[in-house]
This record gives structure tokens, C-alpha cells and sequence, in this order.
């Protein structure tokens, strides 16, 4: 996949393209892209999605903070993995923002990214206040010589596959199930930081998360199996989520892996977590011998868990 920024790279090109902010890259928007490159090879032409570095949103509203599931770098990762020809990065502004979709289709689509057919997600809709619907879309197209098409629904079982679906998914703590809606497991990337250094006096030393992209859905309070990519190698690892009720430590939560069969200073390292299973909710324990047995319980589950 070839990421375009300078649209000028797309002159003498004729493009089969869809657009969309594709959080996630699950598997509704896999089932998009997989018709829109059988349209491409039909006609003839590269495969486009037009996608934006920033949620529309949030350029809109000072104040909104979305909830994503992928940083930007990590949705252009999963685009790439689709087979798409070129992933296409539009700034989204307030001018943009306020083209009608005949406008946008015209001098954006058209003109300026050479757009000769169009695949519409069944129930998107483009352009100011959203009013027009597929219809006009198809009459504006045809007006500057675009061909628009509708793409067909997708529904995976007693689930509609769309990134809120996901979003709800995890804050619940079902990443099994969402790992199976993105087709790829959910990470959360970040920094190792300090902490109280309370894990290591248990007997279970832990690294503590800053995650990098601050908008990123946080999963639900509890421990989780998790793969741990660190210095280019892949480890078992506990995960922790939530304000350690058994030590009274308020009501800061706290993101820290028990890394197993691992030791060494690891401060200021970048990290990725994979979250495989949900192991349990957050309790308070009666004391620290309780809380020290049922993290051995834990480990033990997640060394079964994990298979390498």
C-alpha cells in the first residue's frame, strides 16, 4: 500500500476509491475494501481509501475527545494488511467541513483526487450537515463523470460490525470478542514509566503504562492475558487494570504488566501490550497474603493461557 499525502502523485491516475475514517480496520470495513478492490480489477484501476488523520469530530469541536481504536499509525498498519493500492490522507479543516457533497464529490473527489468510481459504505454520508443522501450522490457523480456505487451491508451474526460495537465491547471487557471484530487482537502502545514499586515488594514486580495515543479506548478494570512486545521480542504477560482497592491506593487507575519469566530495568522503553482474555474483575482482598495467593493463581492461568 502506497500512502499519498501530495495528491499531486494521483495526476494521469483514475482511482476506484471508497472513504471513511476506518477506526479499527474491523471486519465491516475489511468486507468494504475487499468490494472495492473487486471494482478496481473489474475496471481496471487502483484501489483508493480516503482516510483522515484526525477524527472530523474533533477538528469540528475543540472541546470533543473521541475514543479511538487505533492511533493513526497503527490504522494506516491495518489498512496496509487489507491490500488496498493507496491509502489516500486528507486533512480534515473547517473548510472542508463546509462543502456540500456536491461540492466535495466535485472539487475534492473529482477534481483534485481523480476519483472515476466511487464506493459508498451502505449507510455513509458525506458533505455539510449531511443532508443529501446515495441518491444525489449518484446524480452529482454522474455530472462530472463518477460513477457511484453502494456497497453492500455487512452483519456478522447476531453482532453488526461497527467500531462503537468494539468501543462498548472492551470497555466491558469482552476483548476476546472484540479481538474477533477487528480480526486482529486490541494493543495499547506506550511508555514504561515509574510507579510505587508495589507490585515488586509482592513478589509480582509490574511495569507501568503511559499509553501514547491519550484518545484511545482504555479496556474495562480487571487482569488480562496479554502478549508483551518489548525490545523486538514477544513475553507472557499479566496485565492490571484498575485503583488496587487492597492497598487504598484512591481512585487513580493504574495500567501495569507483570512481564513472566522476565527481570532487568526496562524504565523508559516503548511497549506494546496485546489483550488476549479476561481473566477476572477487580476485588478487594482481605489482606496482602490473599491478594499475593490469587496473583499466583493468576499467573498460573495466564501461563496457560498463553501459548507461545
Amino acid at each position: 500500500m502506497i500512502v499519498i499525502r501530495d495528491t499531486d502523485l494521483l495526476k494521469g491516475k483514475r482511482l476506484a476509491a471508497t472513504i471513511g475514517f476506518f477506526d479499527g480496520v474491523h471486519l465491516g470495513h475489511r468486507f468494504l475494501i475487499n468490494e472495492l478492490k473487486e471494482i478496481a480489477k473489474a475496471k481496471n484501476q487502483p484501489s483508493a481509501v480516503i482516510t483522515f488523520p484526525e477524527h472530523p469530530r474533533a477538528v469540528l469541536h475543540s472541546d470533543y475527545q473521541p475514543k479511538l481504536l487505533n492511533s493513526f499509525e497503527e490504522k494506516l498498519e491495518q489498512l496496509a494488511t487489507t491490500g488496498v493500492d493507496y491509502c489516500i490522507v486528507l486533512d480534515f479543516t473547517i473548510e472542508l467541513s463546509r462543502l456540500t457533497a456536491q461540492e466535495f464529490i466535485t472539487s475534492i473527489l473529482a477534481d483534485k483526487l481523480h476519483t472515476d468510481t466511487l464506493l459508498i459504505g451502505y449507510d455513509h454520508r458525506f458533505g455539510h450537515d449531511r443532508k443529501d443522501g446515495f441518491e444525489q450522490y449518484v446524480v452529482y457523480g454522474a455530472a462530472c463523470g463518477m460513477e457511484v456505487i453502494k456497497a453492500s451491508p455487512y452483519d456478522e451474526g447476531r453482532t453488526a460490525v461497527s467500531s462503537s460495537e468494539i468501543r462498548k465491547l472492551l470497555t466491558d471487557c469482552h476483548v476476546e470478542e472484540a479481538a474477533r471484530l477487528l480480526t486482529y487482537p486490541y494493543q495499547l502502545q506506550g511508555t514504561i514509566v515509574n510507579g510505587y514499586k508495589v507490585g515488586r515488594k509482592l513478589g509480582f514486580p509490574t511495569a507501568n503504562i503511559q499509553v501514547d495515543e491519550p484518545f484511545k479506548i482504555v479496556p474495562g478494570i480487571g487482569v488480562y492475558a496479554v502478549w508483551v512486545y518489548l525490545k523486538g521480542k514477544r513475553h507472557k504477560g499479566m496485565l492490571y487494570i484498575g485503583d488496587r482497592p487492597t492497598l487504598d491506593n484512591g481512585d487513580n487507575i493504574t495500567l501495569e504488566v507483570n512481564i513472566l519469566d522476565f527481570s532487568g530495568d526496562i524504565y523508559n522503553n516503548e511497549i506494546t501490550v496485546a489483550f488476549i482474555y479476561y481473566v477476572r474483575g477487580d476485588v478487594k482482598f482481605n489482606s496482602l497474603d490473599e491478594l499475593i495467593e490469587q496473583l499466583g493463581r493468576d499467573r498460573d492461568t495466564v501461563d496457560k493461557i498463553l501459548i507461545s
